[in-house]
């Protein structure tokens, strides 16, 4: 797989690349927006990954120019955490994922390899753990059929379990994801919002899906 990999922070750009090569992705990684768009337009990527905030061309005006030109190529976008309107804009433009930062390699690895096998197939923005779907576009929740109403932390906690479908998470990760780096760890946010998801998906359900890895974290699914 060859990929293009738009990023401008020097350190995070490096990592990435360095990280995803490990992966066996061949990476092509630039830093200015303008440089990008005539190799997304003229290299026959299997993939982009894009910064939605880089100099020259912004990766929404990259996303926006090819979707125009008809070029279906498989995009992640990368986005801040205060960064939800671009998120969903994104998703409307035609982009096939996106990835808060900071993140782990190996999940944007995986991501790439999924949005590949997708190409050709269903490109819907949903996720689905058993009766459990998330609709990333409408940003709606339902299990077996019936709606659920969830607060915006809630559903990004959410999201992250069912990224990995029976994956483990510990509570820093967790943090990492959802909440940042500046969270004191002897908080018990994540406690908190897990009880408030099993409430939720759980709740009135024989089968539970959120599941508790004494001394290891969380995760959904799976066990």
């Amino acid at each position: 797989m060859r990929i293009l990999l738009v990023e401008d922070q020097a350190k995070l750009l490096s990592f990435a690349k360095k990280g995803l090569e490990e992966q066996g992705i061949q990476v092509d990684a630039i830093s200015d927006g303008d440089e990008a768009w005539e190799m997304a337009t003229t290299v026959p990527y299997d993939a982009l990954v894009l910064d939605i905030m880089v100099p020259g061309r912004d990766g929404l005006s990259i996303l926006r120019g090819l979707r125009e030109k008809r070029n279906n190529v498989p995009v992640i976008l990368l986005t801040a955490r205060s960064t939800l309107p671009e998120k969903i804009e994104g998703l409307n433009l035609g982009a096939d994922d996106y990835m808060t930062k900071p993140f782990f390699v190996e999940e944007l690895a995986a991501r790439l390899h999924t949005v590949v096998r997708r190409k050709a197939g269903d490109s819907s923005h949903l996720l689905r753990v058993d009766d459990l779907c998330i609709n990333l576009l409408e940003r709606k929740v339902s299990r077996g059929g019936t709606d659920i109403e969830l607060s915006t932390r809630e559903f990004e906690l959410l999201e992250h379990l069912m990224r990995s479908p029976g994956r483990v998470f510990g509570r820093m990760q967790i943090y990492e994801h959802v909440w940042g780096y500046n969270m004191d760890p002897e908080t018990n946010l994540v406690e908190v919002y897990i009880q408030r998801l099993r409430a939720k998906i759980d709740k009135d359900h024989d089968k539970k899906l959120i599941r508790t890895v004494r001394g290891v974290g969380y995760a959904l699914g799976g066990g």
